[in-house]
């Protein structure tokens, strides 16, 4: 990989994490990310330019606002850090083009709504539904191309919204959210029916082996609610960047197909 451009992916991703961060905190409370200004929640002064340089300040500042020292969650530059390490993946695996804008946008908003559904069980509409027009729209000049985008929006919200609502029909009471629904047709409007599935798989392996754990270590059941959000973001993100060659070795065992 190009050391500039690796560079460049990793100075861009941290400002980006930056902003997600606003994002993540705003969104689920209804508040704008442009006003007001970034502010300590506890005393709510607001920061200088110099108290928001990303991963820096944090450091800087040992983990505690400059005016009232209330502690900074170490979540900041963590987002940060994995923003940046996001998109230096990509980048390497990605020529430049128009699949690397694509897939950089949605490995973003994956980054959010992997966050916000973990904090608050809550997928924002405001994120999901521009995702899926935007992943639609970016399937006109890159890869999976409409026919698949389309389809992949048509069973990725179609899969997910038939078992929420024969859950429902079977036990009358919500197993799953309309979010849930409408984040995997935005995986899919980005990146095409196959990697709906080889997401599903994978987010639901990985939601059974956590619920499981969560069970055994709490002695309870699991009639509570798992953030399912957050392992379709990690699905999407695996299935974006490895989708491919994970399938070819799927495909590999019926050489006939």
């Amino acid at each position: 990989m190009d050391p500039v451009q690796a560079s460049l992916a990793a100075v861009l991703g941290v400002c980006v994490g930056s902003f997600l961060n606003v994002c993540i905190h705003r969104l689920p409370r209804g508040q704008s990310l442009a006003s007001p200004p970034s502010r300590c929640p506890r005393c709510e002064r607001p920061l200088r330019w110099y108290h928001n340089i990303p991963i820096v300040s944090w450091i800087a500042l040992r983990g505690r606002c400059a005016y009232c020292q209330a502690p900074i969650s170490i979540q900041y530059p963590i987002i940060e850090l994995v923003t940046a390490l996001v998109w230096v993946l990509i980048v390497w695996v990605t020529p430049v083009g128009w699949l690397l804008a694509s897939r950089l946008v949605l490995a973003t908003a994956l980054v959010v709504l992997f966050m916000i559904d973990l904090e608050h069980q809550l997928l924002p509409n405001v994120i999901t539904l521009p995702g899926i027009v935007a992943g639609l729209a970016f399937s006109f000049v890159a890869p999976p191309g409409p026919v698949d985008s389309l389809l992949g929006i048509v069973l990725g919200g179609g899969v997910l919204y038939a078992i929420a609502a024969a859950y429902y029909l079977l036990r009358k009471e919500e197993g799953m959210g309309m979010g849930d629904v409408k984040m995997l047709a935005m995986v899919g409007a980005f990146l095409g029916w196959q990697a709906v599935i080889l997401t599903l798989v994978l987010s639901s392996f990985a939601g059974a082996v956590i619920g499981v754990a969560m069970m055994g270590l709490q002695k309870g059941s699991l009639r509570y609610a798992l953030p399912f959000g957050t392992f379709l973001a990690v699905g999407g993100l695996i299935a974006m960047l490895f989708g491919d060659p994970i399938l070819a070795w799927y495909f590999g065992f019926f050489p006939a197909l």
